[in-house]
């Protein structure tokens, strides 16, 4: 794929999404699951991007607001662990807001953020770049659960992923386990991970946070299914569901779900998905881990702790790991 110059000197951009056949495969193959299910990365077109930092700005909405305050206090800390001149690569980076805590401290021989919405991703990685006028943005539209590797050669360096947000928490411990294993051929030998943890805490927490009274998480989820309509080819009606989010106290996750509010029947794709009054589309998982859980996750998947940060009311979390030897 060829590297278009954005409008900054400072900033490449490479465009890798996945062909349009292989989403929709993707999408109808949920949705004829005996539990409908859909990937939470489609959440994330343009508008989900946006109704997302909606979401980080909310009262209830304790992660980012906790995360960011961890990462202003021990910014220079985590700047020594990262090591002078590395390359800072940020999977599902979204509007690049939190790494901004740690440009000036790390200074990065490059920043990579990876997402998948290109035209969020283009627009943040060019605002970026005019705030930051000295740092080099490779800017990579790509799944980053899938192969990808940069077009134009990266500068040398160590290799850091940052993964703030607790979005690890979107994926089933075995397939974040897996996640962070495969993370090991992007970073090699001697690479680091700086990556956020949503804590175990109090359900009235949890429950306030993913059902905030303004509903935006609301239209966030519901939001979902324009993207479905999009790519698959579909006619669901966002009028027919209604939110819901649960803590699933067993599995020590809250659930985002869409209710149908009706039988119906929607066509995606071609074919006729069926759908019950109150069945449900589960939309994202977000597991919540202990401290403990947590180690055994990165000791599996082939990493030590090098170190971990903490709120004072033990909220949430970041930690730097490295690859074992």
């Amino acid at each position: 794929m060829p590297v278009t110059a954005a409008r900054v000197e400072n900033v490449l951009f490479e465009d890798q999404q996945p062909v349009p056949s292989d989403s929709r495969a993707e999408l109808v193959s949920g949705l004829q699951k005996p539990q409908k299910q859909v990937n939470p990365k489609y959440f994330y077109d343009a508008r989900g991007s946006e109704l997302f930092e909606q979401i980080t700005r909310l009262d209830e909405y304790y992660p980012t607001r906790t995360e960011i305050a961890i990462l202003q206090r021990h910014a220079a800390e985590m700047a020594d662990f990262c090591g002078p001149d590395c390359v800072l690569i940020e999977p599902g980076s979204g509007s690049s807001e939190k790494v901004r805590l740690l440009l000036d401290s790390v200074r990065p021989a490059a920043y990579v953020p990876l997402d998948i919405s290109a035209d969020f991703l283009y627009e943040s990685a060019v605002k970026l770049g005019r705030e930051f006028p000295w740092l080099q943005i490779h800017a990579i539209c790509a799944d980053f659960a899938s192969q990808w590797h940069a077009h134009t050669e990266l500068p040398a360096g160590r290799r850091v992923i940052f993964y703030p947000g607790s979005t690890i928490g979107n994926m089933e411990p075995s397939v974040a386990r897996d996640f962070l294993a495969n993370l090991r051929q992007w970073i090699g030998a001697d690479g680091g991970v700086l990556i956020g943890v949503d804590l175990q805490k109090q359900e009235h927490l949890l429950n306030a946070a993913y059902n905030d009274a303004s509903g935006v998480t609301a239209d966030f989820n519901l939001n979902i299914l324009n993207s479905i309509n999009r790519i698959a080819g579909a006619d669901f009606d966002a009028d027919h569901f209604s939110h819901r989010a649960i803590y699933n106290r067993q599995l020590q996750r809250v659930e985002m779900h869409l209710v149908s509010d009706t039988s119906q029947t929607v066509n995606v794709n071609g074919g006729a998905i069926k759908f019950s009054k109150g069945e449900t589309l589960h939309t994202e998982n977000s597991y919540k881990y202990s401290l403990d859980d947590f180690h055994a996750l990165i000791t599996a998947a082939g990493y030590s702790l090098q170190k971990s940060w903490l709120d004072d009311k033990r909220l949430f979390s970041v930690h730097f790991l490295a690859v074992s030897a």
